[in-house]
């Protein structure tokens, strides 16, 4: 793989730390982080050098990534949306699929893309959807609620699926894109929750809204996939997973330190050499030590188009399960080693705490990821329903 030069420079990197705090008790957007990240050429990361961006695979924006979340875990994760949609259409393009040309000459010239997949009641993102998508003359027409929009404040583009049920061959799940200028939509402003804060993911209420056929990115049979839903996916949890390898390794650089200048009356030298705190060190660095390994593995064998078949799907969704739930297993024993220093609002392992818990709500959910994982060990489809009695 080539060489790259990471744009993430230790000046950038600490101003994003130094926000962090606050971003997370004012519940406010990273502005300064993301007109710095803009400014450096970070959000071109994997467009290819052919047209603007630094031509990173996904292993490489998986390691930047990775970098960033040590510092600032909601300002990566936000960032991981529009990330991915470069990374999708790159992958297409590098592939002899230029579809999403486009998407990447107007990245390169400054445009943000979010996402728009996690809907209420809809726990197969992707695969259906809740929004309705009509056909018309020139386009399609979608009304649905869309949820978790990361990059409220900043989008200038939505990715987003609806489905059609109204084919004759059946129902269709339906990919386009949103230019902000488009009329029909609201912004509901819902954000404020427990953790990652930052990333201001607000409702986005789709009501009639017409997206010509030159935004329509992808149509598949609903319940089924190609190489663009593939490639979200991959990109995508992959990003999410190595966020949280991210926040796994700050939250042991921040405890390590406590443990090892901590006293006890009844010990005469620190806790660090009461067995018991050992033991939950053990088990956040066993816990650790196999998520990057794991996560570089999946995204360098991507990058490399390995050919897993139908394999592909199990391996992506649980590398992110592995890397969100050893994260949380991390940052919760972080907890309990720090004596309590964690519980006060203000300390960043209390934040890191909040921000490891939301990994989990990610999609994909461990319900499906069992799922999937389960059905592709058996050799059975995964468009195949349970069945009851």
């Amino acid at each position: 793989m080539a060489e790259y030069k990471s744009v993430l420079n230790d000046e950038l990197l600490k101003g994003c730390a130094e926000r962090s705090a606050t971003y997370d008790s004012e519940n406010s957007f990273f502005f300064e982080d993301f007109e710095q990240l803009k400014k450096a050429g970070y959000l071109t990361g994997p467009i290819p050098t052919e047209f603007g961006g630094a031509g990173l695979n996904l292993l490489q924006s998986c390691q930047e990534q990775r970098k960033l979340a040590y510092h600032a875990p909601a300002t990566a994760l936000a960032l991981n949306m529009h990330l991915y949609w470069l990374g999708v259409a790159a992958d297409l393009w590098r592939g002899g699929d230029t579809s999403l040309e486009w998407l990447l000459k107007e990245g390169a010239e400054g445009e943000i893309f979010a996402a728009g997949h996690s809907e209420r009641g809809n726990d197969l993102p992707l695969f259906l959807s809740t929004t309705k998508a009509t056909k018309v003359d020139g386009g399609f027409r979608f009304t649905g609620h869309k949820m978790f929009g990361s990059l409220t404040p900043v989008w200038t583009q939505m990715g987003f699926h609806g489905m059609d049920t109204d084919h004759p061959d059946g129902p269709r799940i339906i990919h386009a894109f949103m230019p902000r200028g488009t009329e029909g939509y609201e912004i509901k402003e819902t954000w404020d929750v427990m953790g990652m804060r930052a990333t201001r993911s607000d409702d986005t209420i789709l009501e009639d809204v017409f997206i010509p056929d030159k935004y329509i990115a992808d149509i598949v049979p609903a319940g089924q996939g190609d190489p663009f839903v593939l490639s979200i996916f991959a990109w995508a949890l992959c990003g999410f997973g190595t966020v949280y390898c991210g926040v796994a390794k700050r939250a042991i650089d921040l405890v390590l330190p406590i443990v090892q200048g901590k006293s006890s009356l009844g010990l005469t030298r620190p806790m660090s050499f009461h067995p018991e705190v050992q033991h939950s060190v053990a088990t956040m660095m066993l816990a650790y030590e196999t998520m990057n390994p794991v996560l570089e593995r999946t995204a360098s064998d991507w990058a490399a188009g390995v050919d897993f078949g139908h394999d592909w799907p199990a391996k992506i969704v649980g590398t992110k399960y592995h890397c969100v739930e050893s994260c949380w297993k991390v940052v919760d024993t972080a907890m309990d080693v720090s004596g309590g220093n964690g519980m006060f609002r203000g300390n960043e392992l209390e934040r890191l705490f909040r921000d490891a818990r939301c990994g989990r709500f990610h999609p994909a959910t461990s319900n499906l990821v069992h799922e999937i994982v389960g059905k592709t060990a058996l050799g059975i489809d995964l468009s195949e329903q349970p069945r009851w009695g």
